[in-house]
């Protein structure tokens, strides 16, 4: 499993709308200058992430992002699965994935279960919040 540009986009502007919360919506090219990023890749993982109902969108002068709820209530996990839409170490381990043939004899499917678990687990016990 790699986190993609993807993943990290999307935790890049949910941080940084954190660290700004309670300031009204914040213009996306705020984030890319704070951030350091191209606008073009930012606006991709916020679209993402409104989608998701992550963050909410207002449009015009004062539009922008921001957080749909506080910052403790969001996973690290969620934010990335925004992104990368998985993060199952194998591709037979996806959500919605055919179930694979050789499930049953396979020695090394039990190790990679294990694995997701503790991936998952680690990402779900980390909040926006700690990030921040």
């Amino acid at each position: 499993m790699m986190i993609t540009t993807k993943g990290r986009n999307a935790l890049k502007v949910m941080v940084d709308l954190a660290r700004h919360e309670g300031e009204g919506f914040i213009s996306l090219a705020d984030v890319a200058a704070r951030q350091n990023e191209s606008l073009k890749y930012l606006e991709t993982s916020a679209k993402q992430l409104s989608t998701a109902g992550l963050v909410v969108s207002a449009r015009g002068k004062s539009g922008g992002y921001k957080l749909s709820r506080p910052a403790a209530d969001y996973t690290v996990a969620e934010i990335l699965l925004s992104g990368e839409g998985s993060l199952a170490p194998v591709s037979c381990l996806e959500e919605g994935s055919a179930p694979c043939e050789n499930a049953s004899t396979c020695a090394t499917l039990p190790l990679f279960k294990e694995l997701d678990e503790v991936i998952m687990t680690f990402l779900k016990s980390k909040s926006l919040k700690d990030l921040v």
